[in-house]
Order: structure tokens, then C-alpha cells, then sequence
């Protein structure tokens, strides 16, 4: 198990991003999953073991022994199997592809939990600045407040005013525990994430989570097929099952058996054995089957693959419709809309300090400024 961090997560997207790889369980266990599969490229091409043999032969019916040099004739034989035409480097390579594509499947999983990580990450951040600006809010509404019971107790407002205020004041207060309890679930979800339990503390954003596209959508969508982990994945597991139909195809070829004996009679050995013996492949309707089966599940890897790059470039365009619709609207908020609110929140401001306008219209404006996107 990883050493904790001395410092939770947090502080920006890189931290999280630094604990998810490091603590994660899920990655971890793909990670170990990973290097089993390459440990197992080595041996897959390996011969198969030897078979070693003692044959007791002309036993005596009347006294029987069952010791070597006791009986007629003892053979000591060893036998070892050899796999022919190339079966034992197909062996590796489906093994090989088999390791790549669970190393990518491992990436893969990264990106995704990396992705859950941002979103969850991204709601905690909002509820945190978003309690902060409802902070400032709540601080001008209070002077407002302020301002009304001045106003009342001059006799230039009535009552109502300052009664409207103190209301405003309090479901400020139900909203920043809405909030609170916004931020509360998005830390809950971050921890699940991150492999912490969902009440572990985490460290306080420090600046604004900066997320970035990089290129046009068809820049993306042209680099899909051969960047994501997934497509890669998935086209390691199509080499591998082109392996596996052209190993069954080789099935066809009988592999070869030698042997090697020694014959003693008595205490003495008298000859040597040498033995050879071929597989003879009679089932040719199961072999058949095999290799018809091979090559579907070939296809099938095939029609996995692409069916893995569509799915992706339906996330990729839906991603980039909703990332360029933020954009649009996040400048449109920060240019004209939140210029123009606040601008119309100071004059109704000032025309209710001088009487112009009554505190019902100073409110609908400080409810619009109050409803802009943070």
C-alpha cells in the first residue's frame, strides 16, 4: 500500500490528478493486472516440460521386484514435445498483444476516473466560490438593511422596507446552506474517486480549475483512432485474436515428440533408445470448428474496435458542443450581462438613497444581480 500524503488533495486539478493515480484501488489493481500480463509474454513461447519415464520390464511372475537392476530390463526415458511452424512466436505475440491491451485498458480506466475526478473536482470548486461570493452579497445586503432602518427611522421608508431586508438576509442564508451542502456532495464524490472515504478532508481551492481544448473538433476527432487508450486497447485485442485464427490454422500441422532412453539389464546399461513421433491431427471436423471460431472471434474484436471509436466520437461531439456553448455563454456573462446588472444594481442604488425609487424595485435588482452565474 502507497504511503499517505501528508498534504490532501485539492489545492488544483493536479493534485487530484497526483493522489487518483497514486491511490486509486481500481488503477492499482489494473496496474498489477498490467504487469502480470507482460510477465506472462516470456513463458508463453516457452517448449512445454520434459516427461521422464522408468519402464520395468520382465518382471518375474514367481518374484516379483519392482527395483531397478532387479528385474529383466529397466528403461530410463526422457521425451520432450516441439511445437513447429512458428506456433511458439504466435504464442508470444498473442500474449504480447494481450499485455499491451490490458496497459491501455489500465490508461483507459485512468482517463475516465480522471474525467469523473474533473466534474467532481469542478462542483467543488463552484460550491466554494460560490459561497464566497454569496458572502459578499450577503454583506451588501446587509448594508442595504442598514440603510432602510436608517431611512425608516427618519421617516423617509416605510416599515416594510425593513422588514423586506432582514427577509432578503435570511434566505441568503438558506442559500449559502444549500450550497454548503452542494460542496459537502461534491467532496463526497471527489473522495469516492480518489479511494478516500467520503468524510476525509480535502485541502481548499486555490485558484480557478483551468480546462483546455486543444485543437478543433476535427483536429480531435482525427487524432481519436490512434491516441485514446481505449481504441489502442481494443486494436491490440484484433492483432491478438488475428493471432489466435492463425494459430488454429497452424493446428493443422502435426508438432514432434523426442524421446531419448537408456536400457540396463541388471547393473550394467546395455543400449541406447533414441524415439521420435509426430501428433497425427485426425479430428479434422473439431479443428474446423476451432478455426471457424478463431476467425469470428477475430471479427468480433474487429466490430469491438470500431464500435469503441464511435462511442468516443459521439463523447468527443457532444464534449465540444457543450464546451463551445460555455464558452459563448461565459462570455457573454462576464462582457455584457454582469456589466450591465451591476451597473443597473448602483444606479437603483443611488435613486433609493435619494427617494427616487422605492425599495421594491431596489430589490428585484439586487435578485437579478444575485441570480448571475458565478
Amino acid at each position: 500500500m502507497a504511503p499517505a500524503q501528508t498534504t490532501p488533495p485539492g489545492t488544483d486539478l493536479e493534485s487530484v490528478h497526483t493522489w487518483l493515480r497514486e491511490h486509486n484501488p481500481q488503477l492499482q489493481a489494473l496496474s498489477l493486472e498490467a504487469h502480470a500480463a507482460t510477465a506472462r509474454i516470456e513463458p508463453a513461447g516457452a517448449l512445454p516440460d520434459p516427461m521422464a519415464e522408468i519402464e520395468l520390464m520382465d518382471i518375474d511372475f514367481d518374484n516379483p521386484r519392482v527395483l531397478p537392476g532387479q528385474t529383466g530390463s529397466t528403461v530410463y526415458r526422457v521425451r520432450q514435445s516441439f511445437p513447429l511452424w512458428g506456433k511458439r512466436q504466435l504464442s508470444r505475440d498473442i500474449a504480447s498483444f494481450e499485455a499491451d491491451a490490458a496497459g491501455q485498458m489500465r490508461d483507459a480506466t485512468s482517463l475516465e476516473l480522471i474525467k469523473k475526478a474533473d466534474a467532481a473536482y469542478v462542483r467543488y470548486w463552484h460550491a466554494s466560490v460560490s459561497v464566497q461570493a454569496l458572502d459578499r452579497v450577503t454583506a451588501l445586503m446587509g448594508e442595504m438593511r442598514k440603510l432602510t432602518q436608517a431611512r425608516y427611522a427618519a421617516g423617509l421608508a416605510p416599515q416594510q422596507d425593513a422588514i423586506k431586508a432582514q427577509l432578503e438576509v435570511t434566505r441568503m442564508g438558506v442559500d449559502r446552506l444549500e450550497r454548503l451542502a452542494m460542496g459537502h456532495e461534491a467532496a463526497a464524490a471527489l473522495n469516492a474517486v480518489l479511494g478516500r472515504m467520503p468524510g476525509d478532508a480535502l485541502a481548499q481551492p486555490q485558484s480557478e480549475p483551468i480546462l483546455t481544448v486543444d485543437g478543433s473538433l476535427d483536429d480531435l476527432l482525427g487524432r481519436l483512432a490512434g491516441a485514446h487508450p481505449m481504441v489502442l486497447a481494443q486494436a491490440s485485442m484484433v492483432s491478438a485474436a488475428e493471432s489466435m485464427s492463425e494459430m488454429a490454422r497452424r493446428e493443422r500441422y502435426p508438432d514432434i515428440n523426442v524421446g531419448v532412453a537408456l536400457v540396463q539389464m541388471g547393473s550394467r546399461a546395455e543400449a541406447w533408445e533414441l524415439m521420435f513421433s509426430v501428433d497425427i491431427p485426425l479430428q479434422q471436423s473439431a479443428r474446423r470448428h476451432r478455426e471457424r471460431a478463431a476467425v469470428l472471434l477475430r471479427d468480433a474484436a474487429s466490430s469491438r474496435e470500431q464500435a469503441a471509436v464511435n462511442e468516443l466520437r459521439g463523447m468527443v461531439g457532444e464534449a465540444w458542443a457543450r464546451w463551445q456553448s460555455a464558452q459563448a455563454r461565459r462570455q457573454l456573462i462576464e462582457d455584457t450581462l454582469l456589466p450591465q446588472a451591476q451597473a443597473s444594481f448602483q444606479s437603483a442604488l443611488a435613486s433609493y438613497q435619494v427617494g427616487s425609487v422605492d425599495f421594491e424595485s431596489l430589490l428585484d435588482w439586487h435578485c437579478a444581480s444575485r441570480a448571475m452565474p458565478s
